[in-house]
C-alpha cells in the first residue's frame, strides 16, 4: 500500500477529493484484489482486511464519522464522491460492511460515550469485524417476531436463541445482537440491542454454503451466553426504535457505490464483448436489455444523489430509504440474469478478457439472487412504501 496523508486533509473541495480518491484506488488496488481479474489468484482474507484498513488511513472510510471516534469529520458530499470512485473500480466488497454501515451508526446514535470511544475506532482500524444478529429462522424480515431472549441475572444478561443468515459471523469479533426481555407476543416491546463479543462462552457459529460456494452466511446459536450490562446499547426497551433506525440507515445511505458498481459491470460486459466479434454479435441481441440497465443506473444515481442532497439540507429520510434499495435490487438482479445469459453463450475458445468477464458475471448472477431478500425483502419494501409513504389501507 502506498503511504499518504488522508485524502480529506489534502482536498477540501469535492472535485479534488474525488480525484485524490481515484488516484489512491488506482495506486493500491492490486490485481489480486480486482474482481475483473479471475485469472489472477485472489487476495486472502488478511489481504482484504489490510486493504480496508489502508482505505481508512487514506480517508476513504469513516468519512463522516467524528474525528474523536477515529473518523475524518467530513460530510455526506465527500462520502458520495468517494463512493462513486469505489463503485467504478472493480474492488472487492468490504469485509467489515456491517461494522461500518450498521453497528457504527447505531453505536453513535444510542451508545454511551465510553462505548463510542472504545468501539468505533476499532471498527475503522479493522481491529473488530462485526456481524448482525437480527434475522431468525422464524422471523426473517419480521423483526418484531424474533424469539431470542435476554434475561437479567446477577452476572449480566443471559441470552438464549438462534440467529440465521448472519453474514460474516465466522470471521467476526463482535455481534450487533437484537434480543427481547419479554415474550414473542410482546412484538415491539422489550427489544434490546447488545454489542456481544463473538468469543463469549456459549456462542456456536456454523457456516452455511451458499449457491455461489461462499461461506459468508452463518447460523449462530446462543446457549446461556452472559452479556455484560456494559455491553447493552441504548435503553432496555429501545431495541425496536434502534433496529428500525439501523435499517433506515442501511437502506438510505449505505453502499452508495452500488449505482456506480452497477455501471462498471455494464461497462465491463460491453468492453469485453467488443474484444471478440463473436461475442459482440451475441451482445447485440441484448441491446434493449443493456439500454434498460443503463437507464436503471442513471435512475438509481438520481435516487442516491437526491437523498444525499436532502440529508445535507437537514431533512429526515425515514421510509424513503426503501426506494433505492428496492429499485437497485430489482434492476440489478435483472441485469445479472441478462449478463449470465450472454456469457453462457460465449465461445469456448474465447480469450482472457472474455474468460475474466465470464467468471465475474457468473459470480454476479449467483450472488444477485439474494439481493431482493437481504436488508429487507422486496415485499417488505413495498409494504413500507404502501403504508408509510402512500398511506394505503389494506384491501377489504
Amino acid at each position: 500500500m502506498t503511504s499518504q496523508e488522508p485524502i480529506g486533509t489534502q482536498s477540501p473541495d469535492t472535485g479534488a477529493y474525488a480525484a485524490s480518491a481515484r488516484a489512491w484506488i488506482r495506486g493500491n488496488l492490486t490485481d489480486a484484489l480486482r474482481t475483473d481479474r479471475a485469472h489472477v489468484p485472489g487476495a486472502s482474507l488478511g489481504d482484504k482486511i489490510a486493504f480496508e484498513a489502508a482505505q481508512h488511513r487514506a480517508g476513504l472510510v469513516g468519512i463522516t464519522w467524528p474525528k474523536d471516534y477515529g473518523g475524518h469529520g467530513l460530510t455526506l458530499r465527500e462520502h458520495l464522491e468517494a463512493n462513486r470512485e469505489i463503485g467504478l473500480a472493480p474492488m472487492p466488497n468490504a469485509v467489515n460492511s456491517i461494522g461500518k454501515e450498521l453497528a457504527g451508526p447505531i453505536i453513535m446514535a444510542v451508545g454511551r460515550e465510553d462505548q463510542k470511544l472504545d468501539l468505533l475506532p476499532k471498527i475503522l482500524k479493522m481491529d473488530h469485524i462485526w456481524c448482525q444478529g437480527f434475522s431468525e429462522p422464524g422471523a426473517g424480515s419480521d423483526l418484531a417476531g424474533l424469539r431470542t431472549r435476554a434475561e437479567r441475572t446477577a452476572d449480566g444478561w443471559r441470552v438464549n436463541g438462534q440467529k440465521i443468515w448472519t453474514s460474516g459471523a465466522s470471521k467476526s469479533q463482535m455481534c450487533l445482537l437484537l434480543a427481547r426481555s419479554g415474550t414473542a407476543e410482546d412484538r415491539h416491546k422489550g427489544l434490546m440491542l447488545f454489542a456481544v463479543p463473538m468469543d463469549s462462552p456459549g456462542i456456536d457459529v456454523r457456516e452455511i454454503v451458499s449457491i455461489d460456494g461462499a461461506r459468508s452466511f452463518c447460523e449462530v446459536f446462543f446457549n446461556d451466553v452472559i452479556v455484560d450490562e456494559a455491553n447493552m446499547l441504548g435503553a432496555p426497551d429501545e431495541g425496536w426504535a434502534a433496529a428500525t433506525r439501523v435499517l433506515s440507515i442501511e437502506r438510505a445511505t449505505n453502499r452508495m457505490y452500488r449505482a456506480w458498481r452497477f455501471q462498471s459491470e455494464i461497462d465491463h460486459l460491453v468492453a469485453a464483448c467488443r474484444s471478440d466479434l463473436r461475442a459482440f454479435a451475441i451482445l447485440s441481441e441484448y441491446k434493449r436489455d443493456i439500454a434498460e440497465a443503463r437507464i436503471a443506473v442513471e435512475n438509481l444515481k438520481g435516487h442516491v444523489e437526491t437523498l444525499v442532497g436532502d440529508l445535507l439540507a437537514g431533512q429526515q429520510i425515514g421510509p424513503r430509504g426503501s426506494f433505492p434499495k428496492l429499485y437497485w435490487s430489482e434492476a440489478h438482479q435483472r441485469f445479472a440474469q441478462v449478463a449470465y445469459e450472454i456469457v453462457s453463450r460465449l465461445p469456448a475458445n474465447a480469450g482472457q478478457p472474455l474468460a475474466d468477464l465470464k467468471a465475474r458475471m457468473e459470480l454476479l448472477y449467483f450472488s444477485s439472487r439474494a439481493e431482493t431478500i437481504y436488508a429487507g425483502t422486496t415485499e417488505i419494501q413495498l409494504d413500507i412504501i404502501a403504508k408509510r409513504i402512500l398511506n394505503l389501507r389494506k384491501a377489504g
